[in-house]
């Protein structure tokens, strides 16, 4: 009876000792190869624009700063995606129409072309932000929040993307991505394009664009005009919950400018610039769309609804220091008939 106790320890302390052992292993291989999963959502489409589904690992081809890499994690099938979702409710969309149809584009888009497993978040974007509505599968709760929308005031666009990266990264499925939607350029914002493409780049956000260059049954006379970019000033983003804060860079909206404003253009609208939107969406894998009017949003909301369900996830273990550069990645398929896009780099911070 006395010795069963000291056994026991002995035992103990041997258990304790290789897991303790085990650890100190662990910790030193993850401290050793500094290995670091890089994930990559592609598209892929054929010579007619088409979504192409069905491939498998073996016909990509995956380079990071032109280095082959390993392609150690694949699915080819569709995953639930944490969205957030972006509306111009500046003055230039105050007209009826142009809210009717942004409404029933986005109802649409939510009830029947999405996941019943999706996530969204609802943002409208004016001269300032708003979290209309944070996380959810309620629909309705989506729909609610779009159909409380009051436009007034300028474009902060770029502002509002900043702003919602770091809401859209705490998503809980592995495919995050923002949409936004708009029908101009960006004319309040804070921060510059370079900067938001810089935020965009530390992230693995998908971002899409729809730019509406045009409008239904309304005057269509538009003034080009390039953008204004003031030096980048933090605004607060209103979000309940403590969320973290943001800035948010110029994309596109504008909105009615009265006698003393800066600017002075029939309805106050500026034309979208698809270049300023492709340097904030492409980097991404995401893309800008243009459409004529606002009963195109329909087709075109489709077309990303597809795309969503027909993507490709690829990762891959990098190893090396977190040097705060920028890293290349290029996704390629065998087939060369077919086109890829993907994230085109990441930045190792």
């Amino acid at each position: 009876m006395g010795h069963r106790p000291s056994a026991f320890i002995v035992v103990a302390a041997v258990l304790v000792a290789a897991i303790t052992l085990k650890a100190q292993s662990q910790d030193s291989f993850r401290f050793k190869s500094g290995v670091e999963l890089v994930n990559v959502t592609a598209s892929v489409t054929d010579r007619d624009g088409r979504f192409v589904s069905g491939l498998g690992r073996d016909d990509f081809s995956l380079f990071d700063n032109n280095e082959r890499q390993e392609i150690t994690q694949f699915s080819n099938e569709r995953v639930p995606v944490s969205l957030g979702i972006l509306l111009d409710s500046s003055g230039s969309m105050a007209s009826s129409d142009k809210m009717a149809y942004a409404r029933d584009a986005i109802d649409r888009f939510i009830n029947e072309l999405l996941d019943k497993d999706d996530e969204l978040f609802f943002v409208d974007f004016s001269t300032r932000a708003h979290l209309d509505q944070d996380w959810t599968t309620d629909r309705r709760a989506i729909s609610r929040a779009v159909g409380r929308v009051t436009p007034t005031g300028g474009t902060a666009m770029y502002d509002a993307i900043a702003d919602a990266l770091p809401i859209a990264a705490s998503g809980r499925h592995q495919k995050k991505a923002l949409l936004v939607i708009s029908d101009g350029n960006d004319t309040d914002s804070q921060i510059s394009v370079s900067e938001l493409r810089q935020a965009i780049r530390e992230s693995e956000v998908l971002v899409y664009a729809l730019g509406v260059d045009g409008t239904d049954s309304l005057d269509n006379r538009i003034i080009t005009q390039p953008p204004i970019i003031r030096p980048p000033i933090p605004i607060p983003f209103p979000v309940p919950g403590g969320r973290p804060r943001g800035r948010f860079p110029q994309i596109i909206g504008g909105g009615p400018i009265g006698g003393g404003s800066r600017r002075n253009f029939p309805q106050g609208r500026e034309r979208v610039n698809p270049d300023a939107l492709r340097q904030i969406t492409d980097d991404t894998g995401g893309r800008t769309e243009i459409v004529r009017g606002f009963g195109d949003l329909n087709a075109a909301t489709a077309r990303i609804a597809d795309e969503l369900s027909k993507q490709y996830y690829l990762g891959y273990a990098r190893t090396g220091e977190k040097d705060g550069r920028w890293h290349a990645i290029r996704l390629e398929v065998k087939d060369r008939r077919l086109n890829v896009r993907a994230r085109r780099g990441y930045v190792a911070s």
